[in-house]
């Protein structure tokens, strides 16, 4: 993981329970999907979307946050084809190095599109952040937790509830490290994306 000026402390140090490869860590690296939640941020996009039919890959150094919601939905992406993922939505974020990457056909041949932040550039941060993961692993420790509350009586992010009478987890104090993931949509607000560098190229390579 790449040094930060301001190093990521535990939101709560004590009280915790370690969990390994938990379905948490989609949420850091869907930050990197900076131009989308910049747009999102400034209202330039609904809340509510249609997916692409890619799905981008994720990966963090670090990410803590306050609370985290989260409950199964599924995605549609333009052509029709629908998605199982899960959301996950967070609350005052912070990471460190973050990339986000996918493969896009081109007429001249496939190409990796790639975004980076962070590192030596010091902490990425989000007031919120909501994301749509299908694969995830890492290595977690969390505050108090609640899985198996009904979906829809969720309160740890404001404004995050799912389907009354359906699956939902809810977290206090979220700390990820060594974040991989898959996800197929990103959103949220106040952002503050350092060290940020695009590039597309058709040897790129992706962020694992």
């Amino acid at each position: 993981m790449s040094a930060i000026d301001d190093p990521i402390e535990p939101t709560s140090p004590e009280g915790r329970t370690a969990w390994k490869k938990s379905a948490v860590v989609a949420v850091p690296a869907v930050l990197a999907v900076g131009v989308l939640a910049t747009l999102m941020s400034q209202g330039a996009l609904a809340a509510s979307f249609a997916v692409s039919g890619t799905n981008f890959k994720m990966s963090s150094g670090h990410l803590v946050s306050a609370g985290l919601s989260s409950y199964v939905q599924v995605d549609r992406s333009g052509d029709g084809a629908k998605h199982a993922v899960s959301l996950l939505a967070l609350k005052d974020v912070r990471l460190s190095d973050i990339c986000q990457s996918t493969r896009i056909d081109t007429p001249i041949g496939t190409v990796v599109f790639r975004l980076t932040a962070g590192g030596d550039a010091g902490t990425v941060t989000a007031g919120s952040l909501t994301i749509d993961g299908d694969s995830l692993s890492g290595d977690s420790n969390f505050g108090a937790a609640q899985i198996g509350r009904d979906a829809g009586t969720l309160d740890a992010v404001p404004g995050v509830k799912g389907p009354a009478g359906t699956f939902g987890m809810q977290v206090k104090d979220v700390d990820v490290t060594k974040v991989h993931s898959s996800a197929w949509s990103a959103m949220g607000g106040d952002f503050r994306l350092k060290g940020m560098s695009i590039s597309l190229r058709k040897d790129g390579k992706e962020c694992y």
